[in-house]
C-alpha cells in the first residue's frame, strides 16, 4: 500500500510479530514434551497435539498423564512440602521474586507462545496477560515476606492440586501458583489440554530460578488427569477455575474428604449503561468487555442492559464500532479479535447462536480469515430475561442484550441470573453508581471501566460463579489453615429414657420452633423427650422436618432488610440480647446443668461475652481500599453472605448457638439454626430472650430436630447461601454433597472438635459470614 493510499483510507497496515523465538523454543524441546515432576522433565510419552487455533498447524505433541504420573507428581510435592514450609517467609519471597524477574526478562517469549497456543491477539498477551503474571509473583513475594507477622497462627494446607482453564493459561497459573507457594504449599498443576505450552515454559523458569525440586509439578492431559488430581488422597487442597458444571462435579467428588476447595467458575455478567453515560466511552468499554480474548472470559460483559431512552442510538453506534473491528492473525499487532481456542469451542458457540429464535441478530461486517477457528463479533438484542442466551454462558464473541427503564429494573435484570461473578456500571452520576454497585450480586463491580484486574484486589464470585477469592490478602488465606492440630469430636448422644423416669411437672412449658419471630409448632406433629443425666424429664422439643426448614428459610428471606441496617443498629441489638441473657443468667445456668450435668455458669458468661464481642465487631469489621495501579481505587467491601444455615455445636448448647448466630447477624445475615441435638432446650429458652430484644422477625430462626435428618434439606435448599456445621454427628460429606444444588459456601468440621470457651477466633467467623466485593472506581477526566 502506498503512503498516499494510507492517508486516504486510514486503514491499518499489517504489523506482524515474529514467532521465531517461540518456535525455536519448541524445536529445542523436540516439539515433544513430557511432564515436569520433581524438578525435571520426564521423557515424552504418547499424548495429544497442541495446535495453533488461527491456522490449525501443530505446535507440539504433549504427553497424556497416567495415574502413575500423577502419583509421582503428588509424591514429589509431598516430599518437598515440609522443607518448603519450614523456609522463612523471606526465603520463599526470594524465590517468588526470582520467578517474577525471569518472567519479565522472557516476557516477549511468553507472550508470543501464549498467542500461538491460545489464539488471543498478541496485544492482549503482551500488554495485559504477561504483565499481570509477573505482577502476581511480585505481589505474592511481598505477602510471603509479611505473612508470618500479619497472619500468625496459620499454616499451609500442604499439597495443592490446581486445575486451570484455557482462556488465560499463564495468568491462571500465576493466580494459583503464586499464593500457594507464598503460603508454604507445594503444587501439582494441570494446565488445560488445549493450552499447556506456557505452563511448560514456566516449568523451565522454575528450573532457572533454582526453585527446590518438587515444589512445582506440572502434568498435562485431558479432563481425566484433572479427575485423578481431584480424587488423589495425597492432595490437601483443590483450586479450580473452569466451568460451573465441572466445578459442581469437583464439589461432589471432594465432599467429606476434608480437602479445602476454592472454585472460580462461570459467569453471565451484566453491562449496565444508564442514559447519562458517555456513550462512546461505554461502547469502547463494551468492546473490551465482550470481544477481549474473543469473549472467552468468565467475567465477560456478555449481557448488555441499556436504558430505554438511549437504546436506539447506542445500538446504532455499537454496530458501527463492530463493523470496524479487525479480525485475523493474532500475531498481527493491529488485530482486535483473534481466534477461538479450538474447533470444538467454535462449534459450541455456533450451535448456541444458531439455536436461538428470539430477538434481532447483527453480525459485524468484517471479513473472516479463510482458515482457522474464527467467529464474527455478534450482537443479539430484544431478548427476554429468561431467554437461553441471556441465562447461559456462551463463552464466545457474542453479546446479548435488552433494555430497562429505571435503576430498580436494571438491578432486577442484572441479578436475574444464577451466576454472580462480575458487573459493569456506566453512568456520569457517581451517586447513582455507588447506589447501584452494592445492590448487584457480584464479586466484582467496575464503574465506568471493565476487566480491571490486579494482584492486590481479590477476584471471585458468588452463587454459581463459585466461592473463594484470588489475589489480595483474602486470596492467600484460602491457602492457609489454623496451625493448631484439631482433636477428634466424639458423637454426643442425648440422655436415654430411664426405666422408671421421674415424674415431670404436668404444667411443663412447651418448646416449639422459632420461625419468623414467632413460636411455631413443628409440622411433623411429633415431639422428642429431653432427660437429665439422672433420668428426670425436662420437657419435649418438636421434631422438625423439611417443611419446617422451608418455612424458616422463607422467613429468613423476608427479613433481608436486616442487611441494609447499620452496623451500629445491629450492635445495639446484640448488646440488648446480652443484657437480657445476663438478667436470666441463673436460670440458664441451671438449665445447662440439668442438660449436660456440668456447671453452666461459665458457659452463660462466655455466651454473654461472645455477644459483646460480635456487637463490638458489628461496626468495625471494615473493608479496604486496595492500592491498585490505576488512577482510582478498588474498594473491598465486606457484604453479608445472605441466609446462613447452621448446625450448632452439641457439646456447648448455648455457647455454640450464640457463637454461630452472633457473627452471622452482626454482619447483616439472617440465619436458620438447628440447635444442639442432645441438649436443645437451651435454644428454645434462648428464643424467649430474642423475643424481648428487638430482633426483627425472621432474622434468627430456630428449628429443633435430628441433625442427620435436617442437614441434607438445609444444605440442598436453593435459597440458602451458606451452611455451617459444628455438629458432633459428622455430616460433612452429606452437607458438601447437597450444597452442589446452588454451589453454596460450606464450613464444616469434618469430625473435629472446636474449643468454644477458649481461643475463639472471631475473625474466622466474621470472614465466613461475609463476602468480599471489590468495586473499582476510576477517577479523573
Amino acid at each position: 500500500m502506498e503512503i498516499e493510499q494510507v492517508f486516504e483510507t486510514m486503514d491499518y497496515g499489517p504489523a506482524p510479530e515474529s514467532a521465531a523465538e517461540a518456535l525455536a523454543w519448541l524445536v529445542d524441546g523436540g516439539d515433544r514434551f513430557g511432564h515436569f515432576i520433581g524438578g525435571t522433565f520426564t521423557e515424552p510419552a504418547d499424548g495429544f497435539e497442541s495446535c495453533n487455533p488461527a491456522s490449525g498447524e501443530v505446535l507440539a505433541t504433549l504427553s497424556q498423564a497416567t495415574q502413575d504420573d500423577v502419583d509421582a507428581a503428588v509424591d514429589a510435592a509431598r516430599k518437598a512440602q515440609a522443607p518448603w514450609a519450614r523456609k522463612s517467609g523471606h526465603q520463599r519471597a526470594r524465590y517468588l521474586y526470582a520467578i517474577a524477574r525471569l518472567i519479565q526478562k522472557h516476557s516477549r517469549l511468553f507472550a508470543v507462545l501464549e498467542t500461538l497456543d491460545n489464539g488471543k491477539p498478541i496485544r492482549e498477551s503482551r500488554d495485559i496477560d504477561i504483565p499481570l503474571v509477573h505482577r502476581h509473583f511480585y505481589y505474592h513475594a511481598g505477602l510471603a515476606q509479611l505473612m508470618n507477622d500479619e497472619l500468625p497462627g496459620m499454616a499451609p494446607h500442604g499439597v495443592c492440586g490446581q486445575i486451570i482453564p484455557w482462556n488465560f493459561p499463564l495468568l491462571m497459573l500465576a493466580w494459583k501458583v503464586a499464593p500457594a507457594l507464598a503460603a508454604g504449599n507445594t503444587v501439582v498443576l494441570k494446565p488445560a489440554e488445549y493450552t499447556s505450552l506456557t505452563a511448560l515454559l514456566f516449568a523451565d523458569i522454575c528450573q532457572q530460578a533454582g526453585l527446590p525440586k518438587g515444589v512445582v509439578n506440572i502434568v498435562t492431559g485431558d479432563g481425566a488427569v484433572g479427575e485423578m488430581i481431584v480424587n488423589h488422597s495425597g492432595i490437601d487442597k483443590i483450586a479450580f477455575t473452569g466451568s460451573t458444571s465441572v466445578g459442581r462435579r469437583i464439589r461432589e467428588a471432594t465432599a467429606g474428604s476434608g480437602k479445602a476447595l476454592t472454585l472460580e467458575l462461570g459467569g453471565k455478567s451484566p453491562y449496565i449503561v444508564f442514559d447519562d453515560a458517555d456513550i462512546d466511552s461505554a461502547i469502547e468499554g463494551l468492546v473490551d468487555a465482550i470481544w477481549f480474548n474473543q469473549g472467552q472470559v468468565c467475567c465477560a460483559g456478555s449481557r448488555l442492559l441499556v436504558q430505554e431512552g438511549i437504546a436506539e442510538d447506542f445500538y446504532t453506534r455499537l454496530k458501527a464500532r463492530m463493523d470496524n473491528l479487525r479480525i485475523g492473525d493474532p500475531l498481527d499487532k493491529c488485530i482486535d479479535v483473534g481466534a477461538v481456542v479450538d474447533p470444538v469451542q467454535l462449534k459450541t458457540i455456533t450451535d448456541m447462536v444458531d439455536a436461538n429464535t428470539e430477538g434481532q441478530t447483527y453480525v459485524a461486517k468484517c471479513p473472516l480469515p479463510e482458515r482457522g477457528s474464527f467467529y464474527p463479533p455478534t450482537l443479539i438484542t430484544g431478548l427476554s430475561p429468561a431467554a437461553t442466551l441471556m441465562q447461559d454462558e456462551i463463552f464466545g464473541p457474542v453479546l446479548v442484550g435488552t433494555t430497562f427503564r429505571t435503576p430498580g429494573e436494571a438491578v432486577a435484570l442484572a441479578n436475574n441470573t444464577r451466576y454472580g461473578l462480575a458487573a459493569t456500571v456506566w453512568t456520569e452520576n457517581v451517586n447513582l453508581a455507588l447506589d447501584i454497585a452494592p445492590k448487584l450480586v457480584a464479586g466484582v463491580v467496575w464503574v465506568n471501566a471493565t476487566n480491571l484486574f490486579d494482584a492486590a484486589a481479590g477476584f471471585g464470585g458468588v452463587r454459581e460463579s463459585g466461592f473463594g477469592r484470588e489475589g489480595g490478602w483474602e486470596g492467600i488465606q484460602a491457602f492457609l489453615k489454623p496451625a493448631a492440630k484439631p482433636k477428634a469430636l466424639k458423637p454426643i448422644a442425648p440422655h436415654a429414657r430411664p426405666d422408671e423416669p421421674e415424674v415431670a411437672d404436668p404444667l411443663d412449658r412447651t418448646a416449639k420452633n422459632y420461625v419468623g419471630g414467632k413460636q411455631a409448632r413443628p409440622d411433623s406433629g411429633y415431639a422428642t423427650p429431653v432427660y437429665t443425666a439422672r433420668g428426670r424429664l425436662l420437657g419435649h422439643v418438636g421434631t422438625g422436618n423439611r417443611k419446617d426448614i422451608r418455612n424458616a428459610v422463607e422467613a429468613a428471606h423476608k427479613a433481608a432488610g436486616w442487611a441494609k441496617t447499620t452496623g451500629h443498629l445491629r450492635a445495639q441489638i446484640l448488646y440488648y440480647i446480652a443484657e437480657n441473657l445476663s438478667a436470666r443468667a441463673g436460670e440458664f445456668a441451671t438449665r445447662l446443668k440439668d442438660l449436660t450435668g456440668k456447671d453452666g455458669k461459665a458457659e452463660v458468661e462466655a455466651s454473654i461475652d461472645r455477644l459483646f464481642t460480635y456487637a463490638a465487631w458489628a461496626d468495625k469489621f471494615d473493608g479496604a481500599a486496595h492500592g491498585v495501579p490505576i488512577r482510582g481505587v478498588a474498594l473491598a467491601m465486606n457484604e453479608p453472605v445472605g441466609v446462613i444455615g447452621a448446625l450448632c455445636a452439641d457439646e456447648a448448647p448455648l455457647l455454640g448457638l450464640v457463637s454461630a448466630m452472633a457473627p452471622a447477624i452482626a454482619m447483616g445475615n439472617t440465619c436458620v439454626l438447628i440447635p444442639s441435638e442432645p441438649y436443645p432446650l437451651a435454644a428454645t429458652d434462648f428464643y424467649q430472650v430474642l423475643e424481648t430484644s428487638d430482633v426483627p422477625g425472621g432474622v434468627v430462626n430456630i428449628v429443633t430436630g435430628a441433625h442427620a435428618d435436617l442437614a441434607p434439606t438445609l444444605a440442598g435448599h436453593m435459597d440458602v447461601d451458606a451452611v455451617w456445621s459444628f455438629s458432633s454427628t459428622n455430616l460433612s460429606a452429606e452437607i458438601e454433597k447437597a450444597s452442589t444444588s446452588n454451589l453454596k459456601r460450606t464450613w464444616v468440621n469434618n469430625g473435629h472438635a472446636r474449643d468454644w470457651a477458649g481461643g475463639h477466633d472471631a475473625k474466622t467467623f466474621l470472614r465466613a459470614a461475609t463476602e468480599v466485593k471489590n468495586i473499582w472506581i476510576p477517577y479523573g477526566e
